[in-house]
């Protein structure tokens, strides 16, 4: 399987995984949510790490780079992305976290000298108007609840702006360090417990924004394994794995259709069809990965 495929897997698990964590994430709050999740999900990479003999493969002068990039793309990134979901629902947070293709773009260019052209920029052009023209749509009937802005718009478009820059700074960070004979899964877990052990020390401190909206129960602990073993447990190696054999900005460009893939999946949640306008931008997008992926 090409690098390509491995990033539309990653986008497609980061759609489906994203409906579930709303509730999750809206009771708990979102730093207690992520650091619920991180918890979880260091332990699932930290053992399969051990089952497959990835830590053999880190070396000490690689811990840094990558404890680095977890703090920027899952401890502070995540943690911005699901503080903007739990203001402006998924959609529209999907369409504000998939402008981080756009940030990797620009650094692949700028850091590793990769190229865009061919028939590979016009499939690029398309995968990211297609996602803006499905985010951008309007609901053919009555808005459901997820469509509701709670709180501040101009903070729910800051966070999700810092959590797309963040996401692209972590990919940019690890980059160099995938380049070399490193385990993605072991790499991962090292992302995670970085992440991990900052949202704990925040906990640690009584810092108020850690504290949690809501006492966790079972069902919601539920919906967190769930959420994280898919999310992050395999979605996120999953990008490891396409930033080992891929370029930077494709790998960004190609998992950012989350909110295309995302689409019929609210439609079966909210009982809300997606405007024309919506799957018109579903086509655009599949038709550029096509292109990608095929070229």
């Amino acid at each position: 399987m090409g690098y390509e495929w491995l990033a539309l897997a990653a986008a497609f698990i980061w759609g489906f995984s994203s409906l579930i964590s709303v509730t999750p994430a809206r009771h708990l709050g979102s730093f207690a949510y992520n650091r619920w999740r991180m918890a979880c999900v260091s332990v699932m990479l930290t053992v399969a790490a051990l089952f497959t003999g990835g830590w053999a493969s880190i070396t000490s002068d690689i811990w840094w780079p990558l404890a680095l990039s977890g703090l920027i793309g899952i401890f502070i990134g995540d943690t911005a992305l699901f503080g903007c979901m739990n203001r402006v629902g998924p959609r529209r947070s999907g369409l504000l976290y998939s402008c981080h293709a756009v940030f990797s773009a620009i650094f692949g260019l700028w850091l590793f000298g990769e190229t865009l052209e061919g028939w590979k920029l016009v499939g690029a052009i398309l995968v990211f108007s297609g996602v803006m023209v499905a985010v951008f749509f309007r609901s053919s009937g009555q808005a459901h609840q997820w469509e509701e802005t709670k709180g501040s718009l101009g903070v729910a478009i800051a966070l999700g702006l810092t959590a797309a820059l963040c996401q692209s700074l972590g990919g940019v960070i690890a980059k160099p360090v995938m380049t070399e004979n490193v385990d993605p899964i072991a790499a991962s877990a090292i992302r995670m417990i970085a992440a991990f052990l900052a949202h704990g020390t925040l906990r640690v401190l009584q810092v108020r924004l850690a504290q949690p909206v809501n006492p966790i129960n079972w069902r919601i602990f539920g919906m967190v394994m769930i959420n994280g073993f898919l999310s992050m447990a395999v979605g996120m190696t999953l990008i490891l794995y396409a930033l080992k054999w891929g370029e930077v900005g494709m790998v960004a460009l190609l998992s950012s259709t989350t909110p295309v893939m995302v689409l019929p999946l609210i439609w079966i949640f909210t009982k809300v069809r997606p405007a024309p306008s919506a799957w018109l931008g579903a086509a655009l997008a599949v038709a550029g990965a096509g292109l990608i992926v095929s070229s």
